[in-house]
């Protein structure tokens, strides 16, 4: 694991960082721990204030954390904008409704009274990756910090001084030292924060190699995790779909962050009867892409996180081919400088290509046609992953019909509006476990007392 600031655009170092000591990583944990239990025990109000005033700080400063996730990872300076404010958003949200969440349940014994109260476990650690540098923070820091958790995070090697940023953000405005640190550490010092007794509940969001680690890792130590992974959700495009609104969204679904989005629409499973002008269109509005300098606003498409991400990614394409996939268009690197794919499209698929089971993480769409909505259903279900997808169809009552079949932790019918801080967000079978978001976010790692009162005789 190293902590590198390269600018995928151009493939320049920016800026390297050194790994903390053993001494230094104790010290972080041993803050944090202290810090609980202080943090644990403060009002809402003040910790609400605390997290309205990092809201704030990032709503004012939001092109520059936007400048530093383009730099880092290459995300369009626009979609890095609204990343920074939408971050900022989530803050809020946690801030101003956190302690409504956590109010006591009262319960309905046929004895006495019970209620649910809710207290806070301790010290959290969240792994989280490099595709949205800021939104993944917010989201894990919003409802934990309000809910009285204390949290030691690593973020991903690329984004290192995204990081540091949103670290100070906090100490800025106004969190103690220990309620959320960020740690520079090594795969094996992921495993002994992971099996410190200080250390109460695990949160990660990567890969499902990523998961398959630190899931077991925590699940040796008897500790709560949870696992946002990857996705290759299906976008279902029936009869009666209304192409004006469904290409526009597929464009934006395939290629928002570069293709770089765990629930980002990958599969394109399309009924035949408009299988041909769909593909047409969505190659036409591919082709009109500008790929560029992200940190200009006119470019459509830019590259990569990685280098390292472009070379998988054209494997990933090759091999399909190989193993008998049809390239439509694209499938090779950007004749310039920087981490740049050229807008794919893969057709003729079969289930025994390596492609009809991967993720591809990048600007690779895959096309299905299939007869009927029952095969499009069957097929979208056909995957190890269940995250999201989505149903285009002029009939609504159809495409919720539709939905409610479809098995994932998500369905959106005529949308692809994938998270707003009021809704839960994740998956099943590969992509993981929990939720975060919404009222379902901050319930993850809280312990839900059980309290119930009344004199009752005791047994005979």
């Amino acid at each position: 694991m190293t902590y590198e600031s390269i600018n995928p655009s151009n493939g320049q170092l920016i800026k390297r960082f050194e790994h903390l000591s053993p001494s230094q990583l104790e010290t972080a944990l041993a803050g944090a721990q202290a810090c609980f239990q202080r943090w644990g025990h403060t009002a809402y109000a003040e910790r609400a204030a605390v997290i309205h005033q990092a809201a704030a700080r990032l709503h004012a400063q939001a092109d520059d954390f936007a400048r530093l996730a383009t730099l880092e990872m290459g995300k369009r300076a626009v979609e890095a904008r609204g990343e920074a404010h939408f971050s900022a958003d989530i803050l809020s949200y946690y801030a101003t409704h956190a302690e409504a969440f956590l109010t006591p349940t009262p319960l309905r014994p046929v004895l006495g009274q019970a209620h649910l109260e809710y207290s806070p476990l301790g010290v959290l650690f969240c792994v989280e990756p490099w595709n949205f540098p800021f939104y993944q923070l917010a989201r894990v820091a919003g409802p934990q910090l309000m809910a009285g958790n204390v949290l030691v995070v690593k973020h991903a090697g690329c984004v290192p001084q995204c990081a540091i940023a949103f670290e100070k953000l906090l100490l800025d405005a106004g969190a103690p030292v220990g309620a959320y640190t960020n740690l520079l550490i090594t795969h094996d010092q992921c495993n002994q924060v992971i099996d410190d007794p200080r250390v109460q509940g695990v949160a990660l969001t990567g890969s499902v190699a990523a998961g398959r680690l630190v899931a077991a890792r925590a699940g040796q130590n008897l500790k709560k995790s949870t696992l946002e992974l990857g996705g290759s959700d299906a976008f279902i495009v029936l009869d009666d779909a209304d192409l004006d609104l469904a290409i526009p969204w597929a464009v934006w679904g395939r290629m928002y962050n570069s293709g770089q989005t765990c629930c980002a629409a990958k599969r394109f499973i399309v009924l035949d009867s408009v299988a041909d002008e769909f593909l047409a269109r969505i190659k036409a509005a591919f082709q009109a892409l500008k790929v560029g300098d992200p940190m200009d606003d006119t470019t459509t498409l830019g590259p990569l996180s990685t280098e390292a991400a472009l070379q998988q990614l054209l494997a990933q394409v090759g091999s399909a081919v190989k193993e008998g996939a049809s390239l439509l268009m694209g499938g090779q690197r950007v004749d310039r400088a920087g981490a740049f794919m050229q807008p794919t499209i893969l057709t003729d698929i079969r289930p025994g290509n390596r492609a009809f089971r991967d993720e591809f993480f990048g600007p690779v769409l895959s096309f299905y046609r299939v007869p009927d909505e029952g095969a499009a259903v069957a097929l979208a279900n056909d995957s190890d992953f269940g995250l999201g997808g989505s149903v285009w169809t002029r009939d609504e009552a159809r495409g919720r019909r539709l939905a409610s079949q479809i098995e994932t932790g998500m369905v959106f019918v005529n949308n692809l509006h994938w998270a707003e801080a009021a809704l839960p967000f994740g998956g099943i079978k590969h992509s993981g476990y929990g939720r975060e978001l919404g009222h379902l976010g901050i319930q993850e790692f809280i312990n839900k007392k059980l309290v119930r009162t009344g004199k009752f005789p005791s047994p005979a």
